[in-house]
Formats: structure tokens, sequence, C-alpha cells
């Protein structure tokens, strides 16, 4: 087609799009045609505008590297990933899926129930965790593989803290007959998500600030159910209900217990109190597929600053 009118260059584009011969692929990339399209025409972006973002979005390719993945950071911050969670879980009502995050590696080490996931001198408050996992009506899962990961009391994941040891903080176990997993840690806190490329940019543009509340991810897989990411966030934690990356919902809001006095299990860790959490998760049958890790290799050099955004 000839184009004669800005009208004509829709009609145009979904006219080659027809020629597709996947018919998901012509849905979903006419939907995408339709929606951009007048969504220029709706704010009557100028070229200008056009060329900030064109710009912005090359940014979130040239600032992903192996040990970061700025797409995944920008997808969670306005609040696509948690969209689409939600939309694909829990058949429209409370579901424990939740995101995935930046930070998942394959190949987590292999634990046995009750081991500690803490690799180097770590400090922090001692953790007790202990997760059921069940199927949509309560029974237990048995054999079904937990990952486990978060971030250090001092707010790094180890993958972008080359101070870390290899793996800490990280391990992978499995369900016993009643469904449950239990392991030991320390209690992880809200940390502030990367802000020196395009995704700061925007928060700042917006006057939002860049906190996580604390959570600790989970990855349960077991042939014959749908794969789940969950994270189960702090009860205590100040920023709730205004988390940069819209995670937060009232099935993952974990009870984190203090307890007072010293406990053997925690060995050279132990402190004056510790915490608990128990939790359960409830996954569904479907396809057991495993996720594309969103980074492959472990930050080098410096540790990486973390810098924190006031909420206008």
């Amino acid at each position: 087609m000839i184009i004669g009118n800005q009208a004509d260059v829709t009609a145009a584009v979904l006219e080659e799009l027809d020629r597709a011969p996947d018919a998901r692929f012509r849905e979903i990339m006419g939907a995408a045609v339709r929606h951009l399209h007048e969504f220029a025409r709706e704010v009557r972006l100028t070229e200008a505008e056009f060329q900030q973002a064109c710009a912005l979005i090359a940014q979130l390719g040239q600032r992903t590297t192996a040990s970061h993945n700025e797409v995944v950071l920008a997808a969670g911050s306005l609040g696509l990933s948690s969209l689409v969670c939600l939309l694909n879980n829990g058949q429209g009502g409370e579901t424990t899926a939740n995101l995935l995050g930046p930070f998942w590696r394959e190949n987590s080490p292999p634990m046995a129930n009750g081991d500690s996931i803490v690799r180097d001198e770590t400090s922090g408050v001692p953790l007790l965790v202990r997760v059921r996992v069940v199927d949509p009506a309560g029974r237990p899962v048995a054999d079904a593989e937990v990952d486990v990961w978060h971030c250090s009391p001092e707010g790094f994941y180890e993958n972008q803290d080359p101070a870390q040891a290899e793996m800490n903080l990280r391990g992978k176990f499995h369900t016993d007959a009643a469904g449950m997993v239990e392991f030991v840690s320390v209690k992880p806190v809200g940390y502030p998500i990367p802000v020196d490329g395009p995704v700061g940019a925007l928060l700042r543009k917006q006057g939002r600030h860049n906190m996580r509340p604390a959570h600790i991810h989970f990855l349960v897989h077991k042939p014959g159910y749908k794969t789940q990411f969950a994270q189960v966030y702090s009860n205590d934690d100040p920023n709730l209900d205004s988390d940069v990356q819209f995670g937060v919902t009232r099935a993952l809001v974990g009870n984190y217990v203090r307890h007072a006095g010293r406990d053997p299990r925690f060995g050279a860790n132990a402190h004056v109190a510790w915490y608990s959490l128990e939790h359960t998760l409830a996954i569904e049958p479907g396809a057991p597929r495993l996720p594309v890790p969103p980074i492959r290799e472990k930050a080098t050099g410096g540790r990486p600053t973390l810098t924190v955004l006031e909420r206008s």
C-alpha cells in the first residue's frame, strides 16, 4: 500500500502482518501495532519525544549484561511483570505465584533439609525457614525441587556482589513426604534496585523511590505442575505497599516471627535473638518449564553502590 495519510500507516502494517502463518503471532503483533499506533495518536507524540523513547529502549539493551538485566528491571518497575504473572496464575483468584526477578541463577547447589545456605561469614540475624508446597486441593506435594535465594543483610545478591562467596544465600532443596522444605539463613532486608540506567531515570521523573521490601525467592519445579516463582515478603518491611516492582500480594506477605535467646542450629552465627518463617506455596497443574536465567554470570570488580531515591 502506498501511504496517503497517517491512518494508512496502521492499515498497511496490519495488512502485512496478515501474511504471517502463525495465528498467535498475528494476534499478538496485530494488537501491539494497533495499541502502539493509537498511543502515538492519543498523546500526539512529537518527533523529539519519539527519538527519546527510541534512545531509552536502546539503553535498556545496552545496559543489559551477563550480570545485570535492565529490561527485566524496567518491566517490573512498570508493573508489566506482575500483571503477566497474575494473568497466567490463580485463574483470576489468589495465587502464590510471583515475579522471577533478575537475580536467579541456574545450578544452585543441592542441599539437604535443615542445611544452611550461608556460605561465607555473612553477618545478620539468624533465620529458620519452613515452607510447605501443596496442590490446589491443599494436599502436600512430595519430591518437588525448591530453589531458594535472597539478598544479604547489606542488600546485595551474591551474583551482583563480588565480595560474597560463590552461590552464597542460594540452595536447592526437595520437599519431604509432607511437602516441606526447611533451611537456615539470615534475615534479608529491603534493598534499592539499581538506578544508574534508564530505569532510574524513569523513576526520578515520576518521583518514586526504588526500594523493594525484604523477601526470599522460591522456584518450585516438579513434573506435572507449572513451575512457580514466588517471593515471600517480610511483614515488618515499611515498603510493602509501595514496592518499586509492584510485586507484593496478600498471599505472599510472610509472618517473620522473632524469638528471644540463642539457638544451636545457627552455630557461630547465633545471636541473642532469631527469626522463623513458615509459609505455604500452592502450585498448579501444568507444564514444568524452567525459565531462561535473566543473568548468567557473577559480577566482577568493585561492589556496586546502593543509591536510594526518596519518594515525593
